[in-house]
């Protein structure tokens, strides 16, 4: 039920989705402050994907993983990286210490979100603030590359969102990102993921890796959950993390949603 209200409310009322997920992940920030999870994605597996990771990073390889994918389509080092959706800002954090990259700035909606991120992390080459999608806070031609992970369906408007990475972008900058979506939307997606500024080279059905490592992911995430007393959040975030036989999940394995990444160079 809460499902079918949350999506209801903001299929109607599609400006509702930016207060409503403000709440969400500002609660989330709030509620699970420690270091039992930096990222938040559903995670990404391939065979033969064999990314060396630190000790510490080893119990979140998936959602790590996803990351890779989508920063790996080019080379990051000595470039200005702007992260828009930072979360809990491990995925910024593994960018900056894995890519060589000259700056990483993450913006995030959720005041709570930056706050977490800025206690949890002391790297030079790395900051975040607060910042809003559809009206990033920088100048224009700013930044080389903007990566966007599995955050825009958060977003009122992706066309708006488009235009200010458009804006931020450097002359031949990169956008990377990834996300979910409605699969008989995909055509209008893809089209909205470009603009007479922006031109999408190519997009990455990725679909079956995030299954299985939504799969390989769940009984820790189970684990995290199961700290929750109310019956009903524990529901709501079983959900949220995609564990096998939850409703996320059931959604992709059944293909009403499917998941993408893609790259776009601006012009």
């Amino acid at each position: 039920m809460f499902y079918k209200i949350f999506f209801y409310i903001i299929n109607i009322f599609p400006r509702a989705k930016k207060i409503c997920w403000k709440i969400w992940y500002n609660f989330i920030s709030k509620r699970f402050k420690d270091d039992e999870f930096k990222l938040m994605n559903y995670g990404y597996f391939k065979d033969n994907y064999n990314l060396e990771l630190d000790k510490n990073d080893e119990n979140e390889r998936y959602p790590i993983q996803l990351y890779h994918h989508v920063a790996s389509q080019i080379d990051l080092k000595g470039l200005n990286i702007l992260e828009v959706g930072s979360g809990r800002g491990g995925g910024a954090s593994f960018i900056a210490r894995y890519h060589d990259p000259l700056s990483v700035t993450g913006i995030d909606i959720s005041s709570n979100s930056i706050k977490l991120s800025n206690d949890s992390y002391d790297i030079d080459n790395l900051s975040f603030v607060l910042g809003d999608s559809e009206n990033i806070p920088f100048k224009d031609n700013y930044f080389d590359v903007v990566i966007n992970v599995e955050s825009s369906h958060c977003y009122p408007s992706l066309t708006n969102f488009i235009s200010e990475v458009t804006r931020v972008l450097k002359k031949d900058g990169s956008f990377l990102y990834c996300d979910l979506l409605v699969a008989s939307t995909l055509d209008t997606h893809l089209v909205n993921l470009s603009n007479d500024k922006l031109s999408l080279i190519k997009h990455t059905d990725i679909t079956e890796n995030i299954i299985k490592a939504s799969e390989l992911m769940t009984n820790d995430r189970r684990n995290i959950i199961s700290k929750v007393n109310s019956p009903l959040l524990k529901k709501i975030l079983s959900a949220f993390a995609s564990v096998k036989g939850s409703k996320i999940y059931e959604s992709f394995v059944n293909r009403h949603y499917k998941y993408i990444s893609s790259i776009s160079i601006k012009n």
